[in-house]
């Protein structure tokens, strides 16, 4: 019997999807970023920043948290 798999990544991102959060974003480059996501499939998260949208590699990013506020 095979387990189902479990893909924590997607579960964080669509509910941060769903509430509209503003999210924090450390790239592997030191760089930061923040602003709400807008979509996101298995490679990729479109981020909306000052107005604008943001491509964003998964492989680029280090970190995603909540902005406190």
């Amino acid at each position: 019997m095979n387990k189902p798999s479990i893909n924590i990544q997607d579960g964080f991102l669509f509910q941060s999807l769903k509430d509209g959060r503003a999210m924090a974003f450390e790239l592997i480059t030191g760089k930061h970023l923040e602003g709400r996501i807008r979509r996101f499939d298995r490679f990729a998260v479109v981020v909306e920043s000052a107005g604008r949208e943001i491509l964003v590699y998964k492989h680029a990013i280090a970190t995603i948290a909540p902005l406190e506020g």
